[in-house]
């Protein structure tokens, strides 16, 4: 059957691109409300396709965010294992739209690849499964695995609603392992594995000084400044070496075994792709651990997005207000989101001076994840990667979160596989973003040979 499911979908790749231009065309911005018509719209989409291939109860469930998109086919069997496919349909904001080449909703295909927002996070990863699903049901009736699909709406913008999603469900959603196509490969070619996610935890934080903005030369010099309060808070995050200094911030991190360096070391990641990736020409961060363990394996306090004061063209001569920054902390394994935002919240507030109020918010998070890289369904999706690309995946920790797997490992109790296809220069989250056709189409032959291999074929 899985040679016949393998032609099936060579002999559909136009058709499936088709279906794929449909779903990015669909605008389901999930962090602005003016788009939550559109998330509805592309749930719809979802359950209308996963019902036309054949997939069973296809529904839109409710949640106190954007809908859930579940299905499933349970026919393979007790015997079978049963496999949770997780992905989201919503994407990011598009701005800023005018470094896009090309309309961000309008699918253009260039070079080899599709260019449009969610076409590599996470539309066309979701497609590319579905269409797999598709594939062995049309070639051989039937799949070699029973499968529910679980596509949520919100993993943009907030992973509260999928968490309680997963709480409310546990029976519906009982399988034996989770499947997640939202990661990608080190390089072209060079498919790798993350076996963790790391954790997350964020707040805005907001500084207030006068009543109002104050007029520079009538107040400068005894007023202090909500924006320079602001920054020396944001020096005072980490050392001159990267490390940082927030008390206790590391008391949990869970020691890399000498095992796992010996292994991060072997990734081919060489500075030069490290500068082409990011535009940067010189490292920074803890000295003692190499890039590839700072991305993955070591946790992170970044300041996202900085505020205060006259932003417009030519100068104003004032004493803002108010100042504000929004900050994540990347967390990994045994770091818990709560304790770590406890520690920051103390150590900010404890860098205050008395001229200013400072107020904390916190922003949802999520414990760090890991699974074992000798579980049955690891080693199918390192078979899979072999048979279809010719390489072995190389194994690393992620430096990502997704928040609702931690949920998921906590709640179903099942290992998480990360089986994506994404390449470094996608552009996920930027402009441009796009998905080379080649990774879409082998993605597909991918799911089929993981799926068989779960099953001993």
């Amino acid at each position: 059957m899985l040679d016949k499911s393998l032609t099936h979908a060579r002999a559909h790749h136009d058709r499936y691109l088709a279906q794929l231009f449909e779903l990015l065309s669909i605008p389901s911005i999930s962090a602005l409300s003016e788009h939550k018509a559109d998330c509805q719209r592309a749930a719809e989409w979802l359950v209308a396709d996963l019902t036309r291939l054949g997939i069973k109860n296809a529904r839109a469930l409710p949640t106190s965010g954007h809908p859930v998109v579940y299905g499933e086919w349970l026919e393979a069997g007790d015997s079978a294992p049963t496999v949770l496919i997780y992905g989201h349909y919503d994407v990011q904001p598009v701005d800023p739209l005018g470094l896009w080449h090309t309309p961000p909703f309008e699918p253009t295909v260039r070079a080899g690849a599709v260019y449009a927002r969610g076409a590599v996070d996470d539309k066309g990863q979701v497609m590319l499964v579905v269409k797999a699903l598709e594939s062995m049901l049309a070639a051989g009736g039937a799949l070699p695995v029973n499968v529910k699909l679980m596509i949520e709406g919100d993993e943009e913008s907030n992973p509260a609603p999928l968490a309680e999603f997963v709480v409310a469900h546990k029976d519906l959603l009982k399988a034996d392992s989770v499947l997640v196509c939202d990661t990608g490969f080190l390089a072209p070619g060079r498919p790798c594995i993350p076996y963790s996610l790391r954790g997350l935890a964020g707040a805005e934080v907001r500084v207030s000084g006068p009543k109002t903005d104050l007029h520079s030369g009538a107040y400068g010099g005894t007023v202090h400044n909500p924006v320079s309060v602001l920054a020396t808070i944001i020096a005072a995050l980490h050392d001159e070496h990267g490390h940082i200094r927030i008390p206790g911030f590391y008391d949990e991190v869970r020691a890399l075994a000498p095992e796992e360096r010996a292994a991060l070391a072997a990734v081919p990641f060489p500075l030069e792709q490290w500068q082409a990736e990011t535009g940067v020409q010189i490292p920074w961060g803890e000295p003692e651990f190499s890039l590839k363990e700072r991305v993955g394996a070591r946790p992170t306090c970044e300041v996202n997005g900085i505020w205060g004061g006259f932003q417009g063209e030519g100068g104003k001569t004032i004493i803002p207000a108010q100042a504000g920054a929004k900050f994540t902390m990347r967390l990994v394994a045994d770091q818990d989101p709560e304790v770590s935002l406890r520690r920051f919240t103390d150590y900010v507030l404890s860098l205050a001076p008395p001229e200013v109020k400072i107020e904390i918010v916190p922003q949802p998070g999520c414990p760090p994840v890991m699974t074992p890289i000798d579980t049955r369904e690891i080693q199918a999706a390192v078979k899979a990667y072999e048979t279809v690309w010719g390489a072995p995946p190389i194994f690393l920790r992620g430096g990502g979160s997704i928040p609702v797997m931690a949920t998921v490992q906590n709640e179903l109790h099942i290992p998480i596989v990360m089986l994506g296809f994404g390449l470094p220069d996608s552009g996920g989250h930027a402009p441009n973003e796009h998905f080379e056709l080649e990774q879409f189409y082998k993605g597909m032959e991918a799911v089929m040979h993981y799926c068989h291999s779960l099953r001993g074929g």
